[in-house]
């Protein structure tokens, strides 16, 4: 055994990286009509898409068909020596057959290839070798190549199976973007964890509503704003014009921002004077992730909620999002 300086570990991780990065990289030369005629074959498909691919090749197809399933796309994982055993009996006319083998060869595959044939199921072949008997029988060829693997000796399945991993994402996220796949479709496939809830919950749901939300005028004076985001608690208050339409917030960055502008002389000032004009708002109705998006993406920690004339109707703070777990 061949001992290992620190340093020389740190320079083997980033070399194998940089290996996968390239495997990665290098299929976007491969994304051309196959690939199109695979999605293609794969959005009208009427029955079911089977992953199949044995060893290394299987462990990575079953992650290909939980990501396609997840993303409304029915997708089962065929294990190729168990389907001489009479697992095969889950293939169906209608089914799309998606084969993996980075050699083309690999001889469970090719025993369960006849069945496929016999079914007349169009089949895509993922391989590394498109001279291969997968290829020349596979109705489409994804080429996932790689120059070399990632380890030493040139033989694990590291760069390989990193490059199909990314072509099989590329086919999910290609499908679902065809199929027009939308966050409420997601919701029905994904109801628990965090990513569940944000699309479970609604503004309506979350937001702080009545005598709980703080609303002023926009002649009310700046100072007076200051006393009444105090006792609210919640960093920020809206500010409605006559008719009641949401003209602006005033918030704890605004405030702190006039003080040292102003210094001394804030007495006199009014709150439409200093206030965030045309402040961010959502509406009721949306889902509580896409406050999150908004908060996060501007910075902010809480929202004006507002209905179809643009008049508050409450508020929404990160710390609720927190509390239903969508933060």
């Amino acid at each position: 055994m061949v001992a290992m300086t620190l340093s020389r570990i740190i320079e083997s991780a980033k070399e194998v990286l940089d290996i996968e990065a390239k495997s990665i990289l290098r299929l976007k030369d491969n994304i051309g009509e196959d690939f199109d005629r695979a999605i293609e074959i794969l959005y009208n498909c009427k029955g079911r898409v089977i992953v199949t691919g044995m060893g290394k090749s299987g462990i990575i197809g079953k992650k290909i068909a939980a990501t396609m399933s997840s993303t409304g796309t029915p997708t089962y994982f065929l294990h190729p020596a168990e389907s001489t055993h009479g697992d095969s009996g889950v293939i169906t006319r209608n089914d799309v057959i998606i084969a993996i083998s980075n050699s083309g060869e690999t001889q469970e595959l090719m025993n369960l290839l006849p069945l496929i044939k016999r079914f007349g199921c169009p089949m895509i072949g993922m391989t590394g070798n498109v001279n291969s008997t997968l290829a020349k029988t596979s109705d489409v060829i994804l080429d996932i190549s790689v120059e070399r693997e990632a380890d030493t000796l040139g033989k694990a399945p590291t760069a390989s199976t990193t490059a199909t991993l990314a072509m099989g994402d590329a086919l999910a996220v290609c499908l679902m973007e065809k199929k027009g796949f939308t966050k409420e479709d997601f919701l029905m496939f994904h109801p628990s964890g965090k990513l569940g809830k944000g699309l479970t919950y609604k503004v309506k749901d979350l937001m702080i509503t009545g005598d709980r939300m703080p609303v002023v005028s926009d002649n009310e004076s700046f100072t007076g704003v200051i006393n009444i985001i105090s006792e609210y608690k919640l960093g920020m208050a809206m500010i409605v014009g006559s008719d009641g339409i949401l003209s602006g917030v005033l918030t704890d960055g605004d405030i702190r921002r006039t003080v040292i502008k102003y210094e001394n002389n804030i007495s006199d000032l009014m709150v439409k004077d200093v206030m965030t004009s045309n402040p961010k708002r959502i509406t009721e109705d949306a889902y509580a992730a896409s406050a999150l998006n908004l908060m996060e993406k501007y910075s902010i920690t809480a929202l004006a909620v507002v209905d179809e004339r643009n008049v508050p109707v409450g508020v929404i703070h990160v710390h609720d999002l927190l509390r239903a777990g969508v933060a």
